[in-house]
């Protein structure tokens, strides 16, 4: 094992990661995750410290094509590192979408190998693809071939305990020229049941040089030095828990790197809020984007206190005037926030 950020020992890490020639200035990742990370949280995620933020998956032929809904998922505007998903299950696109990611501004081009939704895999991509690995290894070959930017890639510990064949994908993926590798700690055929098995995935780490980065159930500063002491991973990827709390991902990398964290004041949460807000419905059109982020809308209140009755006008208004007045006041009960004075 050879990976580029080191454990100290207590969770602390050495450096940020390296990704082929971009280095970051920690090891905690916004994980990419279809239907969330839009472009508004990623800018804010990064804003408020995180190491690195991933676009949503999205479909290589369809990103090629220029499908509008691809772009929009793909949109890296606003960020200093900008990393595009893609997925497929044809070579040829597959370097065409990182051809594509390179040229509309991206650092970083990840490969999906681990969604374990049954429309990814039932047209044999995502997480499909640990169940063919050498098709697997040309789809990883063309998306190096495609571009001169760094290429991850994302999977879990395999299709099934039985298949559990991340660690042989890793070392070919590494002898293909992939850069770092992202484990989910669960199988396909667990989607997201029971708990992420963050001791496996230290197999990964061991049959590999590259940095690797263990996600799956990281909710906190806790967890992740958990997951590191347990995975021997260099970095940790946080997905759902950041739903609602962007900021969750930066206070992990501080933590890990033992750095000062300030949390952000009750009044920057609710502004970031109703960025996220806005950027949605700039973005997708008002009654799309608003629709769009009724989930957001939610865990943004859930985590503020707002009370259930709030929260349940906050994700049914179709009036976006009224969405936005609903989300500043969800924050009022959030100790220390107060209403801007346009709002009182």
């Amino acid at each position: 094992m050879n990976n580029p950020a080191q454990l100290l020992g207590d969770g602390v890490l050495s450096e940020g990661l390296r990704i082929g020639s971009v280095q970051l200035d920690g090891c905690a990742v916004l994980a990419p995750m279809s239907g969330v990370t839009d472009v508004g949280l990623r800018r804010i995620a990064r804003r408020f410290g995180a190491s690195l933020v991933v676009s949503e998956m999205v479909a290589s032929d369809d990103y090629v094509r220029g499908h509008e809904v691809s772009r929009l998922r793909a949109e890296g505007a606003g960020l200093d590192v900008h990393v595009v998903q893609i997925a497929g299950r044809e070579a040829g696109w597959m370097g065409e979408a990182a051809r594509v990611a390179q040229e509309t501004g991206a650092s970083i081009v990840d490969i999906n190998m681990g969604c374990p939704a049954k429309r990814v895999t039932g047209g044999y991509a995502g997480s499909a693809l640990m169940r063919a690995p050498d098709h697997a290894l040309r789809l990883i070959e063309a998306t190096v071939k495609g571009t001169s930017l760094p290429v991850t890639l994302k999977m879990r510990l395999g299709w099934d305990l039985d298949c559990l064949n991340a660690p042989q994908i890793a070392r070919r993926a590494q002898d293909a020229g992939v850069q770092l590798i992202t484990i989910h700690g669960r199988t396909r055929n667990q989607f997201y049941k029971g708990s992420a098995d963050w001791r496996a995935i230290r197999a990964v780490v061991e049959a590999t040089s590259l940095p690797v980065v263990a996600n799956g159930d990281c909710g906190s500063l806790a967890d992740a030095r958990a997951m590191l002491a347990q995975s021997g991973a260099a970095g940790v990827m946080i997905g759902r828990a950041a739903m609602g709390r962007p900021w969750l991902v930066g206070e992990i990398a501080s933590g890990l790197a033992e750095r000062t964290w300030i949390e952000p004041s009750p009044d920057q949460k609710r502004d970031a809020a109703l960025e996220h807000l806005d950027a949605l419905m700039t973005n997708m059109g008002v009654k799309t984007g608003l629709r769009h982020a009724r989930k957001h809308l939610s865990a943004y209140a859930e985590h503020a206190g707002a009370p259930d009755a709030l929260r349940l006008r906050l994700v049914t208004t179709d009036d976006p005037g009224q969405a936005t007045a609903l989300l500043r006041e969800a924050f009022v009960h959030l100790s220390g926030a107060s209403l801007p004075a346009e709002a009182a």
